[in-house]
């Protein structure tokens, strides 16, 4: 079975930064043979990730809030139709091996936070402190923050090894 990777962020309210770093991460995800899996709309992080994945030959999944595959991204190879809104967000978490926060916003927050509770290793890729601090206070040893692409698909392979998931080279 295939690992996948989710990689949440804001919509629209997506920061230049979050949207290359986005991109990148969705390639770098792509060339470690890791699957990635979005909130799958043509918008904001979930679409950078998921064009950064497809350039580099990527497999995409993505999670639909709504009953059709009207507003999905053009990079998604697979589209899953929920039509549960933004209760989507635990389907989200739930099917990722590890969660990456590419920014933040309120259904990142959610995402977070159901990602934890659910015993899943999140790491938040900003340069915000303050959410790594918040964050880190219900779970220390599953929370983890990086600055860069580089340093967050490092960090998803060593959780992913320890977790007998992926072999380092």
């Amino acid at each position: 079975m295939r690992v996948i990777i989710g990689v949440m962020g804001p919509g629209e309210n997506a920061t230049p930064e979050d949207l290359r770093n986005a991109y990148e991460l969705g390639q770098l995800i792509a060339r470690s043979n890791l699957t990635l899996l979005t909130g799958g709309r043509p918008v904001g992080v979930m679409d950078a990730a998921s064009r950064g994945a497809k350039q580099a030959g990527g497999l995409i999944i993505g999670i639909l809030p709504s009953g059709n595959k009207n507003s999905v991204s053009d990079a998604v190879d697979i589209a899953i139709v929920t039509d549960l809104g933004q209760a989507r967000n635990n389907i989200n978490v739930l099917s990722s091996d590890v969660v990456i926060a590419c920014g933040m916003g309120l259904g990142t927050v959610s995402e977070v936070a159901l990602a934890l509770k659910s015993g899943k290793y999140v790491i938040l890729l900003n340069n915000d402190p303050k959410s790594y601090e918040f964050f880190y206070r219900f779970s220390p040893d599953r929370v983890f923050r990086t600055n860069t692409p580089q340093e967050t698909i490092q960090l998803t392979h060593d959780i992913l090894a320890r977790l007998s998931l992926f072999e380092t080279k």
